[in-house]
Parts: C-alpha cells; sequence; structure tokens
C-alpha cells in the first residue's frame, strides 16, 4: 500500500471509477458522497437522460478490468434513425465500419455496476449521505458533516468530482480574486423532458431496438434511446418560451395536440404520455467552463471541471477519459503528483473545451441538420468513404471511435472535413455516383496540412 492517502468527492461514474484504479495502483481511498446508495433506494425518474457509451468510455472500463461484466447491460445503436413528422423514418449509420457503433446504457444502472465493482476492492472505502462542508484548500483536507457533528479528515491528495454543482469547485470560487479563477455557465434557452415508450407484449421493442431514434423538427426534436428491459426512454428537447415552447403546452389537451401534430408515430406508442409529462420534471441544459482545476493538492475532475450538453453523447465518455489520462500520466510520471496533477491540468483543458463545443454544434445538427437534404447527402458520401477507405473517419467517428484521438485534433480535422464534403455535397446530385477516390484525395489533404 501506497504511503499516499486520497480522498474523492462524489460518488458519480467520474468519481466511483477514479476511487477503483486509484486503489487497484496501491492508493488508500476515501469516496464521500453526499446522497445515499443509490443501491439501496429508489433513482430519481425524469432527470437522467440515457448515456451512449462509445470507445473513449469503453477504453476507462477496460483500463479497471470491467468492459465484459457490463455487455448484458448495454445495447448496441448503429445510427441514427430519423422520424419524419408523416411517420417515415430513415437509418443512417454512425460509420461504413460493422464493428463500430455506440451503446445505450442507463446512467444509475453503469453506477451501481461500478459500485459493486468498488466494493471487493481493497483500500477503498466509499461513505454515503455524507456532507463535505467545506474543502481546506491550503491544507488538503476536508470537513466532512455526519448527522449533527462535522469531522476533518486529512489527505495528501484531493479530487473533486462531484459534478456540476460541484462543492469543491465553490471552494476554489470563493478565492477568485486570489486565484484568478475564471468561471463560465452558459444555459441552453432549451430544455428537456423525459418521457417513455413502454415495453410491448412480452417484453419486445416497439420499434428499432438498435438505433438512437431522432424526431427533428423545426426548433425543437425527440431522441429515443433503447432500455434492456424493452421500453426506450424518450427525451423531448424544446424552448421554454417564443414559438414551438413549453410556455404554450399549458395543460393535457395541448400536451395531446402537440405530440399527434410533430411526432404522432411515437405518440402510437406512448400510453403514459400525460402522466410521464406531469411526473417528471422539466430541466435545463447548461454547459460550465472554469480555470484553474487545480488548487495545491486539490483538482477538479469530470464534470466539477467541465459540464457539457448530451448532444455529442460524450459528457459520461469525456468524464472517464479524464480517469484514463490521469492513469496515463501515473505511470508516466512514476507517480510523482507534484509533476502529474499541473501536467494533467494543461494537457486535459483544451480537450474537454473542444468536446464542449462540438456538442453545442451537434445539437443543432441533430436538431435541424438531420432534416436537410444536403446534410444527408454529405452522410452518404461519409458512409462511402468508410465502407471504401478504412483509414477514413468522418468527424463523429474521429470523435466517438478513435480515442486514441484527442478532442481537439477531432475537433479541428473533423471540421475541416465537414466544410470540403458539404461543399462537395452542393455541388453534385447522386453522391452514389460521384468519383469517391478524387473525394478521398481532398479529404486525405487536410490531413497533412
Amino acid at each position: 500500500m501506497r504511503k499516499e492517502r486520497i480522498g474523492v468527492i462524489g460518488a458519480g461514474l467520474c468519481g466511483t471509477l477514479l476511487g477503483i484504479r486509484l486503489s487497484q495502483l496501491g492508493y488508500r481511498v476515501d469516496i464521500w458522497e453526499r446522497r445515499s446508495d443509490m443501491r439501496q433506494s429508489d433513482v430519481d425518474a425524469g432527470r437522467s437522460i440515457n448515456l451512449a457509451l462509445s470507445s473513449r468510455g469503453l477504453s476507462a472500463l477496460d483500463m479497471i478490468g470491467l468492459h465484459s461484466q457490463i455487455l448484458d447491460d448495454i445495447i448496441p445503436m448503429y445510427g441514427r434513425r430519423i422520424h419524419d413528422v408523416d411517420g417515415n423514418t430513415t437509418l443512417y449509420k454512425y460509420s461504413g465500419r460493422e464493428d463500430e457503433y455506440i451503446n445505450s446504457v442507463s446512467r444509475s444502472g453503469l453506477n451501481i455496476e461500478l459500485l459493486n465493482y468498488a466494493d471487493d476492492i481493497d483500500g477503498l472505502n466509499i461513505h454515503f449521505s455524507t456532507q463535505v462542508d467545506r474543502v481546506d484548500l491550503d491544507n488538503t483536507s476536508l470537513y466532512v458533516r455526519d448527522g449533527e457533528d462535522v469531522f476533518k479528515h486529512q489527505y495528501d491528495i484531493i479530487f473533486g468530482a462531484d459534478g456540476a454543482g460541484s462543492a469543491v469547485r465553490r471552494s476554489i470560487q470563493k478565492r477568485s480574486n486570489q486565484l484568478r479563477f475564471d468561471f463560465s455557465q452558459k444555459y441552453l434557452d432549451t430544455g428537456y423532458k423525459e418521457l417513455e415508450i413502454p415495453a410491448g407484449e412480452g417484453g419486445t421493442w416497439r420499434i428499432d431496438r438498435n438505433a438512437l431514434h431522432i424526431w427533428p423538427r423545426d426548433g425543437h426534436m425527440m431522441i429515443a434511446l433503447p432500455n434492456t428491459d424493452g421500453s426506450f426512454t424518450l427525451t423531448l428537447f424544446i424552448r421554454f418560451e417564443g414559438e414551438y415552447s413549453l410556455e404554450h403546452i399549458k395543460d393535457d389537451e395541448a400536451v395531446q395536440a402537440f405530440f399527434e401534430q410533430y411526432y404522432p408515430d411515437a405518440l402510437a406508442h406512448m400510453p403514459t404520455l400525460i402522466r410521464d409529462w406531469h411526473d417528471n420534471p422539466t430541466s435545463s441544459l447548461g454547459m460550465i467552463k472554469c480555470h484553474p482545476w487545480l488548487v495545491n493538492h486539490t483538482l477538479l475532475i469530470g464534470d466539477a471541471a467541465h459540464a457539457i450538453v448530451p448532444f455529442y453523447g460524450q459528457g459520461m465518455n469525456c468524464a472517464l477519459e479524464d480517469c484514463v489520462v490521469l492513469d496515463r500520466l501515473i505511470a508516466q510520471h512514476d507517480h510523482d503528483w507534484s509533476t502529474i496533477l499541473p501536467q494533467y491540468q494543461s494537457i486535459r483543458k483544451p480537450h474537454t473545451d473542444a468536446i464542449a463545443d462540438l456538442a453545442i454544434d451537434n445539437f443543432y445538427e441533430m436538431r435541424d441538420a438531420t432534416a436537410d437534404p444536403l446534410f444527408n447527402k454529405k452522410r452518404k458520401l461519409e458512409l462511402r468513404l468508410e465502407t471504401e477507405y478504412p483509414d477514413y473517419y468522418s468527424k463523429y467517428g474521429l470523435v466517438t471511435f478513435r480515442p486514441d484521438l484527442d478532442y481537439h485534433q477531432a475537433m479541428t480535422l473533423g471540421r475541416r472535413q465537414d466544410d470540403l464534403l458539404m461543399d462537395l455535397a452542393a455541388s453534385i446530385d447522386d453522391p452514389k455516383a460521384a468519383n469517391l477516390s478524387a473525394i478521398y484525395d481532398q479529404v486525405m489533404a487536410l490531413g497533412r496540412q
């Protein structure tokens, strides 16, 4: 056992995985979680968009040896199935390569798998229902409330993995003048409400189980991800105010009329729509960027450092990849934390900013561009390229299926490719008849610039 003691605040996906990995490396780790053990209580419904687990997140699960244990709890999604208002659907695959797809997974289900796995890890203790009152950044210590009592816990290193509302980040913010702490929080004018397509007879799926379903509309959209019990978690993204917004959906009749007009094929499978509408809250969508993440030996990680909107399916994957990057630095610098922590901050920050920007881009793509004939012509070109040329990856593929590339590299190259392919798509009539070899040469030249 190594001599350093490490405290982690937050037993969510990132905090639990981080605690497991550090314990596997021989550290004594305490995880502090203000909520009760989710394995012994009901998980709140209506606030958790289903997660898309892809290569970066799977690499993190591989790192701790958990990948094979979650295979029964995930459902492969091979592409976006686009639903028009008349009920017609078209599947646009995520990749021309058969082995590249994303996976639908329950946030709470994956968190429970991690907590169960953590139970058998030596040197790791998780403390539930304990509130961190204060972080002493100068002395690397926590003041933890347990009932009426507050106890001090001394550590060598503290990680704030306590999510977008991070108490650790607030402790850093209180010293903003001294630290020159930059903080930005941006909300979209769009919120979300979680709904459901229940399982069909005998636990069957009422719509295609192996796709991420998108209903793009003018100013709003709905998505659906499959669950292992045969149901689908639906998420309606809609503005709070203005045309096509929540302020115009005032009563049950308005809810019913809205779905009859814009989502009739989904409505046919939604017998609990009105109940779900009332039971599940409308939640906001926001993005957080901040700097510095590191003060002395206390480091922000995961959503506490870089919360993003969910439209690239990378929020969880990015947070889990944080742990992979940290693990590589631990190996590279032989557990020298005075080098590891500042290196982590300087290396990781540009890449989390990049995926935050890409997530905003993808919101507009999913809502608007997936219904655009020019965009879909461009996508057909990309699928031909991926099928014929194994070394070509679309922007989505670079981000989702290439964990060897950092997010900033994927963003920069992907945007160049998108601009070129959109221009080419505008100049051709039939993507199937286009000179693919010439297009490939032009696209690949971008990577050499």
